[in-house]
């Protein structure tokens, strides 16, 4: 049984794999979607074999894949065919990922579908979508985060190429097919229309560029690498303390006053070179020397205390394990529990959408395994 949310009662039929498709689905899932994951025969989704493995299971896998339901079909045979296209009848939404042609020659593109199934919206994920000149091309969550620009803009200058810490390209696509994909179902709602989307994982990469497109169609600079500071804000990056590093985000003339102030270095707010944004942008390197100074003299833990006593943004630069440690990530269910029956206890990300009309439960029900679902879907389905 999904669990309940917004979309209780949109059933999905998920046909995609490894990432993109799978976290779009994910979500739909979290916000109370059923989600039907077809699967090929013998092998399942390839994210089934990537690691860590825990008993010979895919964590991996069970982290994108909760909730879900598994059913194992081969779509060119004929009576596998007949349960999908009877799912299809049930179904709200179907949503792939593979190569733009691929559901054209299993019989189950767009145009074949739409005529069939007039309610069934069609979302699609690709590493350049339907159309224009990369149609047809594969793409992977590295290949688009270099060809879409991030890239280029990640790590520190003069150093080898760093790709982003995330899989920014396959998530990104995911997210994007998420919004689309629940705005689809809102439309048809209001209209009775269904319509497909398509969504290009470059497309996404481009659209969170963020500022870096401005700044490069409006002064013809191309943007590079700039560490750990802001292009436009400053002071807004890390800096060295005695200890270890703090991030500091005074993002606007009033919060670097109140940062000089708690800094005990008043003279800095005063100094002509630092009396606005543009110009603490200009003179950056030279200001982060200054507040490093100050800052050197004692330990992050010290100047977090501090800063925050004078309402200046900041914060340490936590890993992995500290970031689940943070009572806010307590308080927010940010971490929650799974029963796998071969795994044992899993703990994954919670659900970051909340909503006061549902409950954020502790505990989700896990991954499904391979065809797990089978007998109870052909039953649902009168086969």
């Amino acid at each position: 049984m999904a669990q309940p949310g917004p979309l209780s009662g949109i059933t999905i039929v998920d046909l995609s794999r490894i990432l993109a498709g799978p976290y779009c689905t994910l979500l739909m899932a979290e916000l109370g979607a059923r989600v039907i994951k077809v699967e090929p025969p013998g092998q399942g989704d390839d994210a089934r074999h990537y690691g860590p493995f825990l008993n010979g299971k895919s964590a991996y896998f069970a982290s994108v894949n909760r909730g879900k339901e598994s059913i194992a079909l081969d779509l060119k045979s004929a009576s596998d065919r007949e349960v999908f296209e009877r799912l299809l009848d049930k179904a709200d939404a179907l949503v792939e990922n593979f190569r733009p042609g691929t559901m054209e020659r299993l019989g189950y593109g767009w145009d074949t579908l739409h005529p069939r199934y007039p309610r069934l919206v069609y979302a699609a994920a690709s590493g350049f979508g339907h159309s224009g000149p990369y149609s047809h091309y594969p793409a992977y969550d590295m290949v688009v985060q270099g060809l879409g620009g991030v890239m280029s803009i990640t790590g520190h200058p003069g150093m080898p190429l760093t790709r982003v810490g995330t899989s920014i390209g396959d998530l990104g696509g995911g997210l994007f097919t998420a919004i689309a994909l629940n705005a689809a179902l809102l439309h048809r709602e209001r209209t009775g229309e269904a319509t497909k989307v398509d969504v290009a994982l470059f497309d996404c990469q481009l659209a969170l560029l963020e500022n870096a497109i401005v700044r490069y169609t409006s002064t013809g600079e191309i943007p590079g690498p700039m560490g750990a500071r802001h292009p436009s804000i400053t002071p807004f990056e890390a800096f060295a303390t005695a200890d270890g590093n703090i991030i500091i985000a005074a993002g606007n003339d009033g919060l670097f006053a109140k940062l000089a102030e708690a800094l005990g270095r008043q003279d800095l707010a005063a100094d002509p070179r630092f009396q606005s944004n543009g110009l603490r942008n200009e003179n950056q390197g030279l200001l982060k020397r200054e507040i490093e100074r100050v800052l050197q003299t004692a330990g992050t833990g010290h100047w977090i205390e501090v800063l925050e006593a004078a309402g200046v943004p900041c914060g340490p630069v936590n890993n992995i394990a500290q970031a689940l440690a943070h009572p806010q990530a307590a308080a927010r269910n940010m971490l929650v529990g799974v029963e796998d029956p071969t795994m044992g206890r899993l703990q994954l990300a919670g659900n970051p959408m909340k909503f006061s009309a549902f409950e954020d439960p502790e505990t989700r029900r896990p991954a499904p395994d391979l065809n797990a679902d089978r007998e109870r879907i052909l039953r649902e389905l009168g086969l």
